[in-house]
């Protein structure tokens, strides 16, 4: 087994396992994208979106660009949701305006029927990219590990890309729940074994993206999206060297069932914008951290509106342990990189100050 440097900063890990830390740790879902001119540099290198996640070289470069200009405190790997079923022969590619797009999307009980777990060696270089990222970041930060929840990656492979109404796949949910049961539970088993070599490469934390679960109904979420996901981290490995490897599932649009989710096998929960945090703490009570959870369109507010936005999630949450700072969804791509600056030390100082004046 590769051996690391030893953590520098670990108030990422503390938080997600509820313990005190001197602020509240912060990092942006797709803080590596491309909002920053660095960025799209090295895209424009690699040639395509593609090119850039499957060359790890490449991907561990993009990965450290927000750590080495803003004092994050975890590294997110650069990937995508969709390397997964990519691995299974369904043809991905990136449409230039359109997004990513299936040229052989599971369409009928033959193409569902064939559907198998992918060889991880397929994805061998997300892999070897997590064990360079690992190396690269020398022990600065953490590194946190993800992939799509089996019914977010369903969504794609069923429409065949992007969907507004998931028409497709709801019709198949209500015509045909065998056919998929049959996709997400061959997409749980990969998902356990794509995070599992994550782990193994030398992610510290991972996380599950489960985009589209609240397009659900609510008895529907239960039983195509929480119990796969549940399944899933059954299946992970919690533990390397002694020291736990935290889960963190994020539902958007999943404040609703944020009771049934702490229940999960979660160590935390990502909340979108549109549940206030302090509500969500008293609801899980001690079950799980949670992280979150600004409106991603207040980073194109004033400086002073971003700090003032900021405050407010922080004053919400309380001076309690068991939060990591984040946006309630990824970053926009055309947020200026001097805001994202604005939030993340504001985060640090003013967490820093609750602290202080804390009772003690």
């Amino acid at each position: 087994m590769t051996q690391f440097a030893p953590l520098k900063n670990d108030y990422f890990l503390r938080a997600l396992r509820r313990e005190a830390t001197p602020y509240t740790p912060v990092w942006l879902m797709r803080q590596a994208g491309r909002y920053l001119p660095e960025y799209r540099a090295t895209r424009a290198q690699a040639g395509s979106f593609m090119q850039l996640a499957q060359n790890p070289m490449l991907a561990t470069e993009v990965t450290l660009q927000p750590i080495d200009r803003y004092n994050l405190d975890a590294a997110i790997l650069f990937s995508d949701i969709l390397t997964v079923p990519d691995a299974m022969g369904l043809g991905l590619r990136f449409v230039e305006g359109e997004g990513p797009v299936f040229d052989r999307p599971l369409r009928d009980e033959v193409a569902v029927q064939r559907l198998e777990v992918p060889d991880m060696a397929r994805l061998q270089y997300v892999f070897d990219a997590v064990a360079k990222i690992r190396s690269a970041l020398d022990g600065r930060v953490p590194l946190i590990g993800f992939a799509g929840s089996p019914y977010t990656i369903a969504c794609y492979m069923v429409e065949g890309g992007s969907s507004r109404e998931f028409k497709t796949i709801k019709s198949m949910m209500y015509m045909r729940p065998d056919l998929l049961h049959h996709i997400l539970m061959v997409n749980a088993r990969a998902t356990t074994q794509y995070l599992n070599a994550q782990i193994a490469a030398g992610a510290q934390a991972v996380m599950i993206f489960d985009t589209w679960g609240g397009s659900l109904s609510h008895d529907a979420y239960e039983d195509f999206s929480l119990a796969y996901m549940r399944q899933v981290m059954q299946g992970l490995t919690r533990e390397v060297n002694g020291e736990r490897i935290p889960v963190i599932v994020f539902t958007k649009g999943g404040a609703v069932w944020l009771d049934r989710m702490a229940e999960s096998g979660a160590d935390a929960l990502g909340l979108d914008w549109t549940v206030n945090i302090g509500s969500a703490r008293i609801r899980v009570g001690d079950k799980v951290a949670l992280q979150g959870n600004i409106d991603p369109m207040v980073l194109f507010g004033s400086d002073a509106a971003i700090r003032q936005e900021v405050r407010r999630v922080l004053d919400a949450y309380g001076n309690h342990p068991g939060h990591v700072f984040n946006l309630g969804h990824g970053i926009s791509q055309f947020t200026h990189p001097d805001a994202v600056k604005v939030l993340v030390d504001e985060v640090h100082s003013y967490s820093k100050d609750l602290r202080l004046s804390a009772p003690q």
